[in-house]
Parts: structure tokens; C-alpha cells; sequence
């Protein structure tokens, strides 16, 4: 028999210094046995909180049968109570500070009721046994630096759904259910990890996951923790890894969750100035309370150690990093320096980041951060020390370059090239996010200018192509890998059915084909983060929307030429400088007739030819479809072949 449950004094301190990273095997609810009594180990933090009791199923929601004993001075709360079992609701029934009577999820909580029931449910989520020991050996030395990383964004209620009915009103795939149908579809599409929004429990399905009151527990709305375990598990098996989207930046203010926890300001500041979101109607975490940052940071790392997480995207980082985030004059308060930069958020990165690294879990932390805040991606000691970053910059320049109509692309060149004067300033994730195709956005096929749907096609076969032969980490959103013309709605399943029309098959088939590409090409991410991997060859045929560069690594063979014509003017014979003597030949056009393109491929392999052009000595002459985008690969010519041709030459 275990030593039984309890909230010690070293607890207290590491909690109290905002250190006690495991928190979660301690607060909450945990079946235990004390006294040879089978129950529930309940604790809760609620420092000015007058008293405690827990209630649920197990006591008939009465607040007097099972009070809380206070445990030391930090303001943590503990009882046992014999008899509670797994599967039961529960509560904390708080009189808070001013004598309110608050009844209060637990903000540990590894499990909760379906949504609109607000209680949190008794469970075990030690009883898994894991079957994907292969995969997390591995994690632990995966460079993310040097890897490809192809992510498919998912948002696990809406991505597909069974049909609607009056007993299942929401449709949802469950966890198990979802495992074996997303797992197929991504590895058949050549991705290497999914991230999932809305994950962490949150009330509001119109939230998307971005208003948590469950940092510990996997939504209810598709099953259980021992579901999630399981779908992460067969994922892991598939080789394909995780991403969650966590969100420390702010939290709702039902009345149920962290908001005005005991009464008082707990996880918040007092001060609104301070403590909440006017645009969101959201709270602020207050990130100098050292039980606030523990609270986060051991959430962080549950889901990445306990639940096998491969990495956290952390969201909306730039309104965590400034005082004044959308607010005027008057609602915010400067920091000891004057400034609008929040240093205790800036210090809480900092730690969560260096917890990481120092726990050497192989996981990744990315950035959701659209400022200019210098070095992001640094080391934490110089840095925030994040592993990636979102390149909010250049999706927004890309997105907007491709709206334009092919006429008017010339006027706006610099937010097609713009992105490499920053591109090695941190490392970056390129995202075409859900954050693109809601709002009335519309969807990527409906941004794509065009009287013609065949040349909206171009377009966005063009942009995709341009998207993952730049520099950086891929991800898109579910729906534009097959070009779904539906704005999202989470509401809904993915138009699935549009893949019965050949255009839309072809789409997909075109992202599964530059995902297999982007993987089997060390020149498309092996250098990601250094200049080295990457050589404009024109970058200011700006009059005819034409640009090249290339892609390479330290081997000459590996070196890919990309061809882009983003007017709709094709090019029978465009001539363009090559690095090296020898032969080129084209790998992947986006104008290839068997994606429904005009059909302006390059059949034959191209021998460069000893004629200048872009400030270079040797060059090949082209065909270049309507916006299009071409990649060619480097045939390299022996030295012994090259000199035999010589010969040959002379004699004749």
C-alpha cells in the first residue's frame, strides 16, 4: 500500500516559489486509499478564501458533509472522503473572502461534464499503459532544426462528424473514433504532425479551445482521458506527431472557472487595468504570483510528459508581452521602468521555455506572436527561447500579394520578397492558419483572383508551391489541402464531398505530392535557419511578377532551382542564371495538366549553357505556365563526363 495523499511542507514551499511542476499529482481529485478506506483525495488552492468544502455525487451536493482542512499558510485546502469514485461529479463549494458563496470547478481537474454541466468529474489517469515507446525514444533526439515539420491544423469537432440526429445533436467523432480515420488521411497526405485546437476543456464550442477552464483535462466533448491517451497513442504509432494549442494568455469569466476564484483576484490581477482583455471580455493571468506561474507551467509540461504531447503552440503571445495590447490610453499601467512591455510575462516565457529544456522531453514550444519583439526564438537567457515562431508577417504579405489581382501583383513585389530581410531573424513557422478563413475572410480558394476557376486553381497551387519551397516549417489548415470553398465553420464537418469534383481531387493530390517532395528534399529544410540554405537568383523582375531562387545544402547535388511567374502571362522561353554547370531537370509544376494546370511543363532535362544571366555564367531557358511555380533539381555531371565532352568537342 502507497504512503497516502497528502499536501506536505515541501509541497507547500515548491508550490509557494512557484516550482512544484508535478502540482497536478497533488491538486485536484485522486482516487486514494487512506485508513484501509477506498475514496477520493480532494485539494484546492483558495488563499483568502474563508472556507472550503467539496461537494458532489458522492454527498449529494451538500457543503457541510465533507469541509476542507486548511494546509499551512499558502492557502491550499485538502480533505479525504471515503467512498467518492471515479466517474463522479464534483465541486469546491468556496465562502469566499467577503462571505460569497461560490460553487467553483477545480481548476486541476483532470476530467469534466459535457458542456453546458460546468462540474468536474473524479477520474484516473494513471491507469493507461502506453504502446508508444518507440516514438518517445525517439522524440528526445529529434532536431527540430533541421527537420522537416509539416503540420496539418485540425480542429477535432468539426474536422468530420457522423450525421446529426436528435440524440446526437453534435456529431462528434470521438477520440478513439478520430484516431484511426485522421491518422489515415494524414499519413496518406504525407504530413508529419497535427495540431489540434481546443483541446484543453473550455465551455463555449464558439471559442474554438480559446477560453479554457480546464488546463488539465482533455475535453469531455469526445471522450475521455483514457480516449485521448489512446488517439495520441495510435497517432505516435503511425509516426505522426502531436501539437496542442495552449493558451496562458487569458481565461474566461464564468462564474465556475478561475475568475474571482475565492472571492478575490486569484489567477487574475485586481486591477482591470491590469487583469482583463475590453476586446476579448477575457481575464489576464497575473504572471508574478509564483503559484499562478506553477499553476501554467505545470500544465504545460502534464501535457507533454504525461500525456505524451510532442509540442505546445502557445497562443496569442504578443498580448501576454505588452501592457497596452488592445487598450487606450488610461487602461493600462506601465511597468517599473515606464514601459509597456510585461516584464512578469516576459519572465514566465522565459521559465516555461527553460523547464523544457532543461526537462530534455524532446518536445517543441512555437509562438503565436505577430510584433517585432526581438528574438523570440533566442535562448531563454537572451531570448524568450521559444523553438519557433509563427511568421504572422508573412502570411499576412503572402496572402495579401496573392489577392491581388495578377495586374496589380507588380505594384506589390515586396510583400512576395520581403519575407527573406527577416527570414533568419528567428525561426519560423509559415502558416496558412484557421485564422485566415474565418471572420468573412472567405476560404484560400476564394482569396485566389480569377474570372476563371482555372486559373483561381493556378493561383492557389502557385501559392502552396511558393509556401513550401520558402524557408520555414509548413503548416496548413484542414479543408485547403483539397481547397474547400466553404469559410470554415466549426459548426460543421469539412466539405468532404467537393473531392467527387476532379478539381478538388487534383488540389489534393498536388499538397500530398509537395509534402512526399518537401520530405524527400534535404535542400527544403535542412538549412531552414541559416542563410546558407538559401540564394536569390531574381528577386526584381518586378514589372512581370517573376521571381527564382534556391534552395540547397552543403552537397551541390542537393541543390533545388524554384521558378515562380505569378502573372498570367505565360512564357514559352524564360531565361534565368543557374549556379553550376551540367543539367537541370524539373521535379514538380503547378501548371501540370494532371493537377488541371494549362499543361507548360519542362519534359526534358536542360543542360545549362555558358550564356549570362542574372549575374551569373551559366543559364537555362524555360517554359512557365499562367502562375505557375516550377522546382528542378540538379543533375550533377561527373568531373570524368564533363572532361570527355570536352575532348569530344575539340576533335570534332
Amino acid at each position: 500500500m502507497g504512503k497516502k495523499l497528502q499536501f506536505t511542507e515541501l509541497d507547500q514551499y515548491l508550490f509557494g516559489q512557484g516550482t512544484n511542476y508535478d502540482i497536478y499529482r497533488k491538486l485536484g481529485a485522486h482516487p486514494d486509499t487512506q485508513n484501509r478506506k477506498k475514496g477520493v483525495y480532494f485539494a484546492v488552492w483558495a488563499p483568502n478564501a474563508q472556507a472550503v468544502s467539496v461537494v458532489g455525487e458522492f454527498n449529494e451536493w451538500d457543503t457541510k458533509k465533507n469541509p476542507m482542512k486548511k494546509v499551512g499558510p499558502i492557502g491550499v485546502y485538502e480533505t479525504f472522503v471515503p467512498g467518492a469514485k471515479i466517474g463522479q461529479l464534483y465541486k469546491f463549494y468556496i465562502t469566499g473572502a467577503h462571505g460569497e458563496e461560490l460553487y467553483k470547478a477545480d481548476p486541476y481537474a483532470n476530467a469534466a461534464e459535457m458542456r453546458p454541466g460546468t462540474a468536474s468529474r473524479v477520474t484516473d489517469i494513471t491507469n493507461y499503459k502506453w504502446k508508444d515507446d518507440t516514438w518517445m525514444k525517439n522524440r528526445e533526439a529529434f532536431d527540430p532544426d533541421t527537420s522537416a515539420m509539416s503540420i496539418y491544423e485540425v480542429h477535432p469537432g468539426s474536422w468530420m462528424k457522423h450525421p446529426q440526429t436528435a440524440e446526437d445533436e453534435d456529431g462528434f467523432y470521438s477520440y478513439r473514433e478520430l484516431a484511426p480515420k485522421l491518422a489515415g488521411y494524414v499519413k496518406k497526405m504525407g504530413y508529419t504532425h497535427v495540431e489540434f485546437m481546443g483541446i484543453a476543456e473550455h465551455p463555449f464550442d464558439g471559442s474554438w479551445g480559446y477560453q479554457v477552464t480546464g488546463y488539465y483535462a482533455p475535453t469531455s466533448r469526445y471522450g475521455t482521458p483514457q480516449d485521448f491517451k489512446y488517439m495520441v497513442d495510435y497517432l505516435h504509432r503511425q509516426k505522426i506527431g502531436i501539437i496542442l494549442d495552449w493558451v496562458p494568455a487569458h481565461f474566461p469569466k464564468d462564474a465556475h472557472g478561475l475568475a474571482n476564484f475565492d472571492g478575490t483576484a486569484v489567477y487574475e490581477h485586481a486591477d482591470p487595468r491590469q487583469g482583463e482583455h475590453p476586446d476579448w471580455g477575457t481575464k489576464i493571468y497575473n504572471y508574478g504570483r509564483p503559484e499562478v506561474k506553477n499553476f501554467l507551467i505545470g500544465s504545460a509540461l502534464m501535457w507533454i510528459e504525461h500525456y505524451h504531447i510532442d509540442g505546445l503552440r502557445v497562443d496569442a503571445v504578443a498580448s501576454m508581452l505588452y501592457l497596452d495590447y488592445g487598450k487606450n490610453d488610461g487602461e493600462w499601467v506601465a511597468n517599473i521602468y515606464g514601459g509597456n512591455e510585461n516584464l512578469d510575462a516576459v519572465s514566465f516565457l522565459k521559465e516555461l521555455n527553460t523547464q523544457f529544456k532543461k526537462r530534455k522531453n524532446g518536445a517543441v514550444v512555437i509562438a503565436e506572436e505577430s510584433t517585432a519583439w526581438p528574438m523570440v526564438t533566442g535562448s531563454p537567457e537572451e531570448g524568450l527561447g521559444f523553438d519557433f515562431k509563427w511568421n504572422m508577417g508573412w502570411m499576412n504579405d503572402f496572402t495579401g500579394f496573392m489577392q491581388c489581382d495578377p495586374y496589380f501583383r507588380k505594384d506589390n513585389y515586396n510583400q512576395l520578397t520581403f519575407s527573406m530581410i527577416y527570414a533568419y531573424s528567428e525561426n519560423f513557422v509559415l502558416v496558412l492558419s484557421h485564422d485566415e478563413v474565418v471572420h468573412g475572410k472567405g476560404s484560400m480558394i476564394q482569396k485566389m483572383p480569377g474570372a476563371e476557376e482555372i486559373l483561381r486553381f493556378s493561383n492557389l497551387r502557385a501559392a502552396y508551391t511558393f509556401m513550401y519551397m520558402h524557408p520555414g516549417k509548413k503548416l496548413l489548415f484542414m479543408g485547403q489541402e483539397f481547397a474547400e470553398y466553404r469559410e470554415w465553420s466549426e459548426e460543421r464537418e469539412l466539405d468532404w464531398a467537393s473531392l467527387d469534383a476532379d478539381k478538388h481531387m487534383h488540389m489534393q493530390d498536388f499538397v500530398r505530392e509537395l509534402n512526399r517532395l518537401y520530405q524527400t528534399e534535404p535542400a527544403l529544410y535542412k538549412l531552414d535557419q541559416s542563410p546558407e540554405g538559401f540564394e536569390w537568383i531574381n528577386n526584381t523582375t518586378y514589372l512581370r511578377s517573376i521571381c527564382a531562387f534556391i534552395r540547397k545544402t552543403e552537397n551541390p547535388e542537393d541543390t533545388l532551382l524554384v521558378f515562380c511567374n505569378f502573372d498570367t502571362i505565360p512564357q514559352a522561353r524564360y531565361k534565368f542564371g543557374v549556379p553550376y554547370p551540367g543539367t537541370y531537370k524539373e521535379i514538380l509544376n503547378s501548371d501540370d495538366d494532371k493537377y488541371d494546370g494549362y499543361g507548360m511543363v519542362n519534359t526534358r532535362e536542360i543542360t545549362a549553357k555558358e550564356e549570362e544571366c542574372d549575374g551569373r555564367e551559366h543559364s537555362i531557358s524555360i517554359k512557365m505556365g499562367p502562375v505557375s511555380v516550377s522546382v528542378w533539381k540538379y543533375v550533377k555531371q561527373e568531373e570524368e563526363e564533363r572532361k570527355e565532352e570536352k575532348n569530344e568537342r575539340k576533335d570534332k
